[in-house]
């Protein structure tokens, strides 16, 4: 696998996305600290009270990043995986698994400032095209076998 450089240059992309989401956790942490909405009680009377165990606008929207980074990175993860087995071209690779990571990264960065429309779903779009054209490729691929 490490002799692959398609799939050498997926571990790279998918790491940086996985650092990415680390990220968004983090964030996520510190604006429920920062705002004082706890989503659980417990977490809540260690900070000040149970008055302090409520939902927040500026939680709720880090929560909503990450969500859909799971939503869409984890198919990600498979999709790439797959499509570095067929043994397409490096470059052609590449620029599918660069376009992915760059769309998401502007995504999050345009969820949590709250960019101006259509700046979040011209991201999420352009992200969604190296997906499909992978996974037409992977169809491609393995429809002689099914």
């Amino acid at each position: 696998m490490m002799e692959n450089q398609v799939f050498m240059s997926f571990t790279f992309y998918s790491t940086i996305l996985i650092l990415k989401m680390y990220v968004v956790a983090i964030i996520t942490g510190q604006v429920r600290l920062r705002k004082k909405a706890f989503a659980n009680p417990e977490d809540a009377l260690r900070n000040g009270g149970l008055q302090y165990h409520r939902e927040d606008p500026d939680v709720e929207r880090c929560r909503r990043a990450h969500r859909n980074d799971m939503e869409n990175i984890f198919p990600f993860l498979f999709l790439g995986a797959i499509y570095s087995l067929l043994d397409p071209s490096p470059t052609v690779a590449r620029i599918h698994f660069f376009i992915f990571c760059a769309g998401r990264i502007v995504h999050t960065i345009a969820y949590l400032l709250q960019l101006k429309a259509p700046t979040r779903s011209v991201a999420y779009s352009v992200a969604q095209l190296p997906c499909f054209s992978m996974a037409l490729q992977i169809l491609l691929a393995t429809t002689p076998y099914w």
